[in-house]
C-alpha cells in the first residue's frame, strides 16, 4: 500500500487533473488523501464576498464529497483560501498549510498542478508544493507529479510559461468512467462542447493521451522528481 496526497487548488481540479488515477490508486489498495486549498466561486464577483456566494460554495463542497465517494478517496479536506486571488496571500502561509498535510499524511506520492498554467491559484499551489517537498533527508515524498487542467493549462500561450510536456503516463482504461461520473457531479463547473472543460472534451483528452502511448485511456503528468529507493519498493 502506498500513501498518496493530491493537492489541488479548487473543487473539481482533483477530478480534472487526476480523477481516474485517484480511482486506480484506490482500486489497487492505496491510501488516497485530497486537499483542496481554495474555495471556487468568489472570483466571479468584483470583490470577494463569501456570504453572497454561500449557496454555491456549499454546493461545491457537497460535490467534492460526492466525488470523493465515487473515486474512493480516504480523506478530503477543504480550505478556504480566496478563489483566483491566492497571489494576495503570502507564499509562506500556503507552504505552511501544505507542509502540515505532508506531515499528517506522510505520502510517498504527491500530485499537484503544473506551473505553466493560466490560473494564478494553480501556479501558486505549484510553488508551495515544490517548496514543501524539497528533498531533505527523511522527507517522505519520493514521487512528485504535475497534472494538467483542461480549460486552464492549454490556455496558457506559448512562450509565456513552461509548456506542459508529459513524460509520465498512467493507464486509466479501467477507471476513466469513474472520472466521468465524478465530473458530472460538478455540474456547475463543466461546460458544453466544444468547451475544453466539457465532459466530451475531457474524455477525448484521455483517449488522445492514451493513443499517444498505445493505451485506451491515459492521464498524463510531468515528473517533478522521482527518487527510487529500496524502502519505496
Amino acid at each position: 500500500m502506498k500513501k498518496v496526497l493530491v493537492i489541488a487548488a479548487h473543487p473539481d481540479d482533483e477530478v480534472l487533473g487526476c480523477g481516474a488515477t485517484i480511482a486506480r490508486h484506490a482500486q489497487l489498495g492505496d491510501e488516497v488523501h485530497v486537499v483542496i486549498m481554495a474555495e471556487g466561486a468568489t472570483s466571479r464577483d468584483e470583490k470577494r464576498d463569501r456570504e453572497h456566494r454561500s449557496l454555491e460554495l456549499s454546493g461545491l463542497a457537497e460535490s467534492a464529497h460526492r466525488a470523493k465517494d465515487i473515486l474512493g478517496i480516504n480523506t478530503l479536506i477543504l480550505h478556504d483560501f480566496p478563489d483566483n486571488r491566492m497571489d494576495s496571500v503570502d507564499l509562506l502561509d500556503i507552504v505552511k498549510v501544505v507542509e502540515h498535510h505532508i506531515e499528517r499524511v506522510r505520502p510517498e506520492i504527491v500530485y499537484t498542478h503544473h506551473v505553466g498554467d493560466v490560473n494564478i491559484d494553480h501556479r501558486r499551489i505549484h510553488e508551495a508544493v515544490i517548496t514543501a517537498c524539497r528533498p531533505q533527508p527523511l522527507h517522505p515524498v519520493k514521487t512528485l507529479l504535475f497534472f494538467e487542467i483542461p480549460s486552464s493549462t492549454e490556455w496558457q500561450t506559448s512562450g509565456s510559461a513552461a509548456a506542459f510536456l508529459p513524460n509520465w503516463f498512467v493507464d486509466v482504461s479501467k477507471t476513466i468512467e469513474l472520472k466521468m461520473e465524478a465530473l458530472e457531479i460538478y455540474d456547475s463547473e463543466v461546460r458544453q462542447w466544444p468547451h475544453s472543460r466539457s465532459i466530451k472534451a475531457i474524455e477525448y483528452l484521455a483517449r488522445w493521451r492514451g493513443a499517444c502511448v498505445g493505451c485506451n485511456a491515459v492521464e498524463a503528468f510531468m515528473v517533478g522528481r522521482h527518487i527510487e529507493v529500496e524502502a519505496y519498493r
